[in-house]
């Protein structure tokens, strides 16, 4: 399945270094697994966390579930080996924290050669520079890290969100730009399903394709709200079909429970029935 038309509903982040937690992530209904080398693995652990996740993934066994193994920054003593490491490993994506310059793609590439590369999207240099950090040849989606950007911009935390709309918006805009994937920063709350489930729906409504997690308890809640509802389905449905057969008899406008359908409706219809035709792919 091609990158750009898979999901990415839930993207789950996995200590590198945890048997336990390795082993069960096979088992979860998560659409990607972001197997974490940096902030969940202790310094202690650094370098025997690469052999338990490289022996893991060897073994297999994760099935469908897009493979992103988060390495520590070129700026520790553990990046430049971790990217050796991963580009020895049976990984899909290797994601890079703290991308603030092309210059930090450019030596990570280096290293791992034609692997895609993900941009942990977590500080101002960052966000003013996400256009330019987009378009790297080997770039293939952003993960936003709220966290750390709240703490970088010193914010509150709001509800809604307001002190990082801007953040957010830059990389949305840049990423849909060059057409990569982008998901949305973690929900701290674990236990918190209303709270988690009003976070999602803004970031779907605001155009991510997904969001990361830190506890598999989140999973249902956020693979429900960033899929197509029956009622979405069932309009996409009924908009081609007005739509194409307006085309075949000749007439000029299509409409659908009291409004028009244009060729932009239709397309994002297509888009819709493609997205739950590849829900249901994985679930199979």
């Amino acid at each position: 399945m091609d990158a750009r038309q898979r999901p990415y509903r839930s993207v789950l982040y996995i200590p590198g270094s945890k048997e336990r937690a390795l082993e069960k992530a096979k088992t979860l209904p998560v659409d990607a697994i972001i197997f974490d080398l940096e902030d969940a693995v202790s310094v202690d652990e650094k370098e025997n966390a690469r052999e338990t996740l490289k022996a893991a993934l060897a073994a297999g066994g994760y099935g469908d579930r897009v493979k992103i193994v988060r390495i520590n920054g070129f700026d520790t003593p553990w990046g430049r080996d971790d990217a050796a490491a991963v580009a020895d490993m049976d990984a899909d994506v290797v994601l890079l924290p703290k991308v603030g310059s092309t210059d930090d793609l450019d030596a990570l590439a280096a290293v791992t050669g034609d692997l895609p590369i993900w941009a942990m999207m977590e500080t101002p240099r960052g966000m003013l520079n996400a256009p330019l950090i987009a378009a790297h040849p080997r770039m293939q989606g952003f993960v936003m890290g709220t966290n750390d950007l709240a703490k970088e911009l010193q914010t509150r935390f709001r509800l809604d969100r307001l002190p990082l709309q801007t953040s957010l918006g830059l990389c949305l805009l840049a990423a849909k730009a060059e057409g990569l994937i982008i998901v949305d920063g973690v929900y701290n709350a674990f236990k918190d399903d209303e709270g988690l489930r009003a976070e999602c729906e803004q970031g779907r409504d605001m155009g991510f394709d997904g969001k990361t997690l830190i506890h598999p308890a989140q999973v249902d809640v956020t693979n429900e709200a960033f899929a197509p509802s029956e009622a979405e389905i069932d309009l996409a449905r009924r908009q081609i079909i007005a739509f194409e057969e307006t085309e075949a008899a000749g007439q000029g406008v299509a409409v659908v429970d009291g409004k028009i359908v244009e060729n932009l409706h239709v397309a994002t219809a297509r888009e819709i029935l493609a997205k739950a035709e590849a829900i249901a792919a994985l679930a199979s």
